[in-house]
C-alpha cells in the first residue's frame, strides 16, 4: 500500500529498486564523470577514456555496465562504436546535481541558472 502524502504517492517497490540501481552506477566517480562527457555529446570509448583520464579497459567496462542498464546507448560508425545519453532526464539528473554541487565549490550560493541542451 502507497502512501499519499502532499499529494505524492509513493512508488513502488520495484521502481524504487530500479532507482536505487541507476544511482548506484552513478555513485562512482569514473561511471559518473563518463555519463557528464556523454551529457555533453556522443563519443567514442578511445576520446572518452582521453577526457576522463581513464585507462581504454576500463572505460569500456563502465560503458558496458551503463548500457545494461540502460543509461548509455551506442551505434555503430565504421569500426567504431559511438556511445550517448538518450534519456533527457538522465542528463538532467547529472547536470542538476554535478552543476550544484560545482556552483558550491565555486561559492555560488546562486543555483544554476540555465540547463541547455538536456536532449540525448
Amino acid at each position: 500500500m502507497a502512501a499519499d502524502i502532499g499529494g505524492f504517492e509513493d512508488p513502488s517497490a520495484e521502481v524504487l529498486a530500479e532507482a536505487a540501481a541507476a544511482f548506484g552506477l552513478l555513485a562512482s566517480s569514473a561511471r559518473l564523470h563518463i555519463v557528464w562527457a556523454l551529457a555533453q555529446g556522443e563519443s567514442d570509448v578511445t576520446h572518452l577514456a582521453d577526457r576522463v583520464g581513464g585507462a581504454l579497459p576500463a572505460v569500456s567496462q563502465h560503458l558496458a555496465k551503463l548500457k545494461l542498464a540502460g543509461l548509455v546507448r551506442s551505434r555503430r560508425e565504421g569500426r567504431r562504436q559511438i556511445y550517448f545519453v538518450d534519456d533527457p532526464d538522465v542528463v538532467t539528473v547529472v547536470r542538476v546535481m554535478v552543476g550544484q554541487l560545482a556552483a558550491r565549490a565555486e561559492g555560488a550560493s546562486a543555483p544554476v541558472r540555465v540547463l541547455r541542451g538536456t536532449g540525448g
